[in-house]
């Protein structure tokens, strides 16, 4: 599978522009879209699930023409969207049939396979018959993508779906995703690194409604090889040292700033060189330009 989106852009009224001639390509397996909150992501996301018109640009599915086909792209199409409604007084294997029914599996003996196979998949089976309202906001998202994967979709968009949970259960939730998006294309939208971190090879980083990079995430990382120091300074100095360099993070240790800082060669001896991560990679397409 091969999706292709062109040219997109979207303005809102008020003249707010959360897209800006988005170009991208995106094949099998997890993508990873990266950034922070109010990047354009979730706008992404809705335009190719059909949610919202572009104003202006094209998606293409394979040969799919997305956004003059939508009812087609729907029959598709998996979506876990950022905030996902649920009836709290309905149980998940109810909810599910139910979801099932809207997504064209009438028949009751091949629904009952279907939702009994995805609660089985996302590890929910034992306890299907409880209110989803009981659930904790993992069993909740790993309901969220049995519901995605009903009518075995093409693509599976999931949109900041570790946000909030422990660490058990984003463990959890990788390990599902990974298993998902074995044979599908699945783009993870998160402002969460070690989430892409763990689970892309392919990975684009958004802010202001622009693509910054898009590439492979050791291509990144090979970018900043040799362009990362770091440097411990007073929280007193860290405003006159932001006027010096290209300071593209900061983290307090001991009382002590230490600061991510880049430049092609080593800035002073106050500087140590350091591998470049997937955090230094983010930071400096979304701070760099704050300097």
């Amino acid at each position: 599978m091969l999706l292709k989106i062109s040219n997109l852009s979207k303005l809102y009224p008020g003249g707010i522009k959360a897209l800006s001639n988005v170009d991208l390509e995106i094949t099998n397996g997890m993508f990873g879209l990266l950034g922070p909150n109010g990047a354009g992501k979730s706008s992404l996301m809705r335009t190719i699930a059909t949610l919202q018109e572009p104003s202006e640009g094209s998606i293409f599915l394979d040969e799919l023409d997305v956004l003059n086909n939508k009812e087609e792209m729907r029959k598709v199409l998996g979506y876990l969207p950022q905030d996902f409604g649920f009836y709290p007084k309905v149980s998940a294997e109810d909810m599910l049939h139910h979801f099932a029914i809207l997504k064209g599996i009438s028949n009751k003996a091949e629904r009952k396979e279907v939702c009994d196979a995805l609660l089985n998949q996302t590890n929910l089976f034992e306890v299907k018959h409880r209110y989803i309202g009981d659930y904790s906001g993992g069993m909740r998202q790993r309901f969220g993508i049995a519901q995605a994967l009903l009518g075995n979709p093409k693509l599976v968009i999931v949109d900041e779906p570790t946000a909030g949970l422990d660490p058990q259960e984003r463990n959890r939730f990788h390990n599902l995703l990974s298993e998902v998006g074995e044979n599908i294309i699945v783009i993870l939208s998160t402002h969460i690194v070690e989430d892409v971190r763990n689970l892309c090879t392919n990975m684009a980083v958004m802010n202001l409604g622009q693509l910054m990079f898009k590439g492979k995430t050791t291509e990144a990382l090979e970018q900043l090889k040799g362009k990362i120091y770091s440097a411990t300074i007073a929280k007193e100095e860290l405003n006159d040292f932001r006027g010096k360099y290209k300071v593209i993070s900061t983290k307090v240790s001991d009382g002590k700033i230490i600061a991510h800082v880049l430049n092609d060669s080593l800035p002073g001896n106050l500087f140590t060189p350091v591998e470049a991560d997937l955090e230094d990679v983010y930071f400096s397409y979304i701070n760099v330009n704050k300097n």
